[in-house]
């Protein structure tokens, strides 16, 4: 049986109102006896398994919840076509139509509720310096176990990294650049370290439209002096970034590759930027190789550390996979059934795994040569559309995320899921097994850090942005911050900030 965490999934329906200066009054209502149905601009519903008050400590931190669940929902009855403002005690009336200047909607109701929690769980994580992940779970008895022998080495590392996660303290960080104007007004989009994690490859987007490119060089990641410089390139772009991924082609993240959608009559286009444009990070490091594939409408894109796919890079389109040669230009097509929105490479096996709007994940034996029928290796099925998914060291189990906000942990030896996280989270993974965590960013700007043993919800990260949808931020999450002696922790980029979780 899969196991479950308890989580919380939100959407939200936007309703005109009538003015409130002067509500009907509904009729009076006697309390409930037993606790009514939320009655919230957003809808919350628990699909997961309920947790033991042992593992509940950080039940109220999980999703941000509404005003009206927070003043006492079960005090009030509910009634159909009418809002209780817990604030003013009183109920107003919710009708249908076109009364676009009152500011009593239902997702201003929504907005104004998860503020307020989110600047409560801000003020919460300052207050509070050390946290529990896990009841009676703290450094005293972690290491009296440990003594005791109940620990062996593994487990004791992998809780003391849950440890040291649920007490990481947010800082800013200083970034210098050439041009501190562009710092004041360009937003992160996103960010991705590299696989040393000693680099950040950013994009961001600017003022005026469109986006430009930047290498963030963390070797200066230190406390408690917080400064990094970033290394920008005139290279821009007015089209959207739809997938990227660092490439490795003449030595180790020597490029960055980058899907670009297109726009009016210029096509859709996979681009490699050598990574030496920014900054020359190899000694007697030459430039690169810029090339440019015209691909349409690609949604994804990955690069091969397989031997047995050299130079390649694969791009997922509408109903179609690319495999493509970066030095010969040899390209091999696989057809499919829906549009492919995510691919990792295995290293270990001549394998091509991919996530579909359809639900399918499905793996592609790349050293098959045409079209047949045979090159389907690996068939799963998720409800609704894969976003991102992620093949452990082992190459023995997946990770993936849907557009449902569930993740789920595949076997891939029996194809059966041995974990299931709900949550709300539709933003890349981030899995890492050397700490034993998984972290992940929701559309509610939340992030959240989970044990990948055992599932359990180790942190909730809240924004120290109002939340938005273009406020999403975007995390790297590490072991060694700034290279091989760099410090571990979590980085994050919302609007024009950088942020530091550094591990106390």
């Amino acid at each position: 049986m899969a196991q479950t965490l308890s989580s919380r999934c939100c959407w939200q329906r936007e309703l005109s109102v009538l003015p409130a200066q002067s509500p009907p009054q509904p009729p009076q209502v006697p309390p409930p006896v037993s606790p009514a149905g939320p009655i919230m601009a957003v809808a919350e519903c628990n699909t997961g398994a309920e947790q033991s008050p042992q593992d509940s400590d950080h039940g109220d931190e999980e999703v941000p919840s509404t005003s009206s669940s927070t003043a006492g929902s079960s005090s009030v009855p509910d009634l159909p076509g009418y809002y209780f403002d817990p604030e003013k005690n009183r109920y107003f009336r919710l009708l249908p139509g076109h009364n676009n200047c009152n500011p009593l909607t239902k997702e201003g109701i929504q907005q104004k509720a998860m503020e307020h929690k989110r600047l409560q769980l801000l003020e919460e994580e300052d207050r509070q310096t050390k946290k529990i992940t896990r009841m009676g779970f703290n450094a005293t008895s972690l290491l009296q176990k440990s003594k005791l022998g109940f620990l062996n080495a593994t487990s004791y590392c992998r809780l003391a990294h849950e440890l040291r996660v649920s007490c990481m303290e947010r800082k800013k960080v200083q970034i210098h650049s050439s041009d501190p104007s562009a710092l004041a007004s360009d937003r992160f989009n996103l960010i991705m370290a590299d696989t040393n994690s000693d680099r950040l490859f950013t994009v961001n987007d600017v003022k005026v439209g469109g986006s430009k490119y930047g290498i963030i060089s963390l070797r200066g990641l230190k406390t408690p002096t917080l400064r990094v410089h970033m290394h920008e390139n005139l290279y821009f772009t007015n089209r959207k970034v739809n997938s990227v991924c660092w490439a490795s082609l003449n030595h180790l993240d020597s490029h960055i590759l980058l899907c670009l959608m297109g726009i009016a009559e210029t096509p859709g286009c996979a681009t490699l930027l050598p990574a030496s444009l920014f900054v020359n990070s190899h000694p007697g490091d030459r430039p690169g190789m810029l090339c440019s594939f015209r691909i349409p409408g690609a949604w994804s894109c990955a690069w091969s550390s397989n031997i047995q796919a050299n130079n390649c890079f694969s791009t997922g389109l509408s109903r179609w996979v690319l495999v493509t040669n970066v030095v010969t230009g040899h390209r091999l097509s696989f057809g499919t059934s829906s549009d492919v929105l995510a691919q990792q490479f295995a290293v270990m096996t001549p394998l091509l795994f991919n996530g579909c709007r359809s639900g399918e994940i499905f793996a592609i034996d790349i050293r098959c040569r045409n079209q047949g029928n045979n090159w389907k290796a690996i068939s799963l099925f998720h409800d609704t559309s894969v976003t991102s998914l992620k093949i452990l060291q082992e190459e023995q189990c997946l990770v993936a995320s849907d557009m449902a906000g569930k993740i789920k942990l595949w076997d891939l030896r029996t194809t059966n899921t041995k974990v299931t996280v709900n949550e709300y989270a539709l933003l890349p993974l981030h899995v890492h097994e050397e700490e034993g965590i998984l972290v992940a960013v929701g559309q509610d700007c939340y992030t959240r850090i989970w044990s990948l043993r055992d599932t359990h919800l180790l942190r909730t990260i809240p924004s120290p942005h109002p939340t938005s949808r273009t406020n999403i931020p975007s995390v790297a999450f590490s072991s060694r911050l700034g290279g091989v002696r760099g410090a571990p922790g979590l980085l994050m980029a919302v609007q024009q900030d950088l942020y530091y979780f550094p591990y106390s």
